[in-house]
């Protein structure tokens, strides 16, 4: 039987932070607290959790040699990613109260814990904040979230290839997810399973008309299956406890990346 086991206090206070798991510990990027200061520009907080002596650390932050390298670490934001590639975790978009929202990559190594920004090519994203980040293979996907120059939700999918350090976005078959932000998104195998999220009734654009979807959906096998159908109603603008499904098979789009 699955059961709750430990519970403690004493951590970072944080809502539309990010965080992965390296070995035994959680390293936990950002995120917002009421009652911060969101407006002046500082290095992102880091904090670490070690699964075996339940303790808490914050990492002091990085020194920086000279102007021209301040923004090498990303600044304090929230509703950013972080994926975790072999010894480095990338953290992609987020906004704060002064920059707004971000489209730069930045690059943390777990070793060193130091900062770097890799260069990139390619068809780079707008810059977004409540998308959703996966890793399959060496390869990192964004689906969604809240685009500040379209001001606008998102259902757009973007791979990013590690190894050249090259944007592509993805045109990809089928019925597509509906736009939205703060979703979660998980790579089983092959396939990106989508779950939960903000969206608008009538379309990308906020019309404080919210709707939910509580079924979960898969991409059609075949190019002549039917298109996947989203039961959806109406909620009261103030409720963000929504719900949605898809899943993208990955497989079946390979030949496009």
């Amino acid at each position: 039987m699955l059961r709750w086991t430990v519970h403690l206090e004493g951590g970072p206070r944080r809502v539309n932070h990010a965080a992965v798991a390296v070995g035994h510990k959680v390293y936990s990027f950002g995120g917002y607290c009421s009652g911060e200061d969101y407006e002046t520009l500082r290095q992102i907080d880091v904090h670490v959790f070690n699964s075996v002596s339940l303790r808490w650390m914050k990492l002091p932050p990085v020194r920086t040699a000279g102007r021209e390298h301040t923004r090498e670490g990303p600044y304090m934001r929230y509703g950013h990613t972080a994926v975790l590639l072999e010894d480095t975790i990338y953290i992609w978009g987020g906004r704060n109260d002064t920059e707004g929202a971000c489209n730069v990559l930045y690059a943390f190594d777990v070793n060193t814990h130091r900062w770097f920004t890799p260069k990139i090519s390619g068809t780079i994203p707008g810059a977004r904040d409540g998308h959703s980040a996966c890793i399959l293979g060496k390869a990192m996907y964004i689906f969604g979230g809240y685009e500040q120059l379209a001001d606008c939700f998102s259902n757009d999918i973007h791979k990013l290839d590690t190894t050249s350090m090259v944007w592509t976005l993805i045109n990809a078959r089928g019925a597509p997810a509906r736009w939205r932000d703060f979703h979660s998104a998980t790579i089983i195998g092959t396939k990106m399973f989508v779950f939960g999220g903000r969206a608008d009734r009538f379309g990308p654009f906020h019309s404080n008309n919210e709707i939910y979807c509580n079924k979960i959906k898969m991409a059609p096998r075949r190019s002549d299956s039917p298109p996947p159908t989203i039961n959806e109603r109406s909620i009261t603008p103030h409720v963000f406890v929504m719900f949605f499904a898809f899943a993208l098979r990955f497989r079946q789009y390979r030949r496009n990346f």
